[in-house]
């Protein structure tokens, strides 16, 4: 049984999380501006159009930005500590906050590049998280 949060799933974001069961992280792309971004939303976040498309994304990029959690953000994280929470930038462009899935937390950089792998937590939703390359 996972007993962490889950997120709630929406009309909007469905498309993301049914791609994600499916072992595949897709993106918006706007048409009018070529931009892609994360999270899932109706209008673009740089041009505001409406005007917009999903895509299969290559589930690469680089560490951003990132901590690490040497302390529990609540008593279902305990067994997880020390993690990395991190802001992955996307070859794509879109950055998104995830994990870094590593033994040796102390080893994460700014700038890693990075690749997705997936956890299938429930039968309905599987999570993103990120490996160092």
């Amino acid at each position: 049984m996972y007993d962490k949060p889950l997120p709630v799933i929406d009309s909007e974001s469905r498309p993301y999380w049914d791609a994600l069961k499916q072992h595949r992280l897709t993106l918006k792309r706007c048409q009018d501006c070529g931009k892609h971004h994360f999270y899932p939303r109706a209008l673009c976040p740089h041009c505001h159009s409406d005007a917009l498309e999903w895509v299969d994304a290559r589930g690469t990029g680089t560490i951003y930005s990132f901590t690490i959690a040497r302390r529990p953000a609540g008593p279902a994280f305990k067994a997880d500590t020390p993690y990395v929470v991190a802001v992955v930038e996307l070859d794509e462009g879109a950055r998104m906050m995830t994990n870094i899935v590593t033994a040796d937390v102390d080893a994460v950089r700014i700038g890693q590049r990075v690749s997705v792998q997936y956890e299938d937590v429930t039968d309905e939703v599987t999570l993103p998280k990120f490996r160092l390359v």
